[in-house]
């Protein structure tokens, strides 16, 4: 292999790259007038629900777009108080959290070790650690708007980048309102006016605290809870945390 078809390789491997970036930044810059129709998670969901399900026409799929305004201030703030509390202060990356979720996961891997050890002998399965993310609001809608869910530094690293665009093009206001209308509530349920329509049969603006703090704690887990939310005392619990730190945020 010749040093000149590496360095022409790496020359195409370079505008590909920058290819790429200018076609996220142009993508990026519409979306501060024109709302996007869908996101790479969305299309990732609809086209696992066609293929794996027996009866794909039958879950449906509840997605609406709903104006900033027509969003309830309880949802916005109960989001903020469970997901992101910094999200109207920070420029993209919550640094603090990620060192806070950093450390506690360490101390998830040192202790599923040492139960690991401890139980080597037996028969009974170790569970694996239970992890946390750092992710603020505009982290969470950069990867769901354009990657994968794969874990590798390449596409946190192309993450960031999705970031900074955000944050410098579009206003807070705008980076919340794309997230409140793609955030995923369940199988096929995404955005807040299908999140309020299916959980409880009414529109996004008129939820209250109580139907807003529970939605806003489904989100880290939102299939696992979407037939445990009115029964759920884990829910309950952490809907009442949420709750009690909703008027100390600031919403965009």
């Amino acid at each position: 292999m010749s040093l000149r078809f590496l360095y022409r390789l790496g020359a195409v491997l370079l505008v590909s790259v920058l290819a790429l970036q200018v076609f996220f930044l142009l993508r990026v810059t519409m979306m501060r007038w024109i709302a996007p129709e869908s996101t790479s998670f969305e299309r990732s969901s609809a086209y696992q629900i066609a293929t794996t399900s027996s009866q794909p026409w039958a879950l449906g799929w509840r997605q609406a777009w709903v104006p900033y305004e027509q969003i309830s201030k309880n949802l916005k703030r109960a989001i903020i108080a469970s997901e992101d509390a910094s999200f109207t202060d920070h420029d993209g990356v919550d640094w603090t959290a990620i060192e806070k979720a950093w450390d506690k996961n360490k101390k998830a891997e040192k202790l599923a070790e040492k139960n690991k050890l401890r139980k080597s002998s037996k028969t009974t399965p170790v569970k694996p650690p239970k992890t946390v993310g750092g992710s603020t609001i505009t982290q969470q809608l950069a990867k769901n708007l354009f990657l994968s869910g794969e874990r590798t530094y390449l596409r946190k690293a192309q993450e960031y980048v999705l970031v900074v665009m955000l944050e410098a093009l579009l206003p807070k206001e705008r980076i919340f309102e794309i997230y409140l209308n793609h955030v995923e509530w369940g199988e096929g349920v995404f955005g807040a006016e299908a999140a309020a329509q299916y959980y409880f049969r009414k529109s996004a603006a008129k939820l209250d605290v109580s139907q807003a703090s529970l939605l806003a704690v489904m989100l880290p887990r939102p299939k696992y809870f979407e037939r445990r939310l009115h029964t759920s005392e884990y829910l309950q619990h952490q809907a009442i945390t949420v709750q009690t730190r909703m008027g100390s945020v600031d919403i965009p």
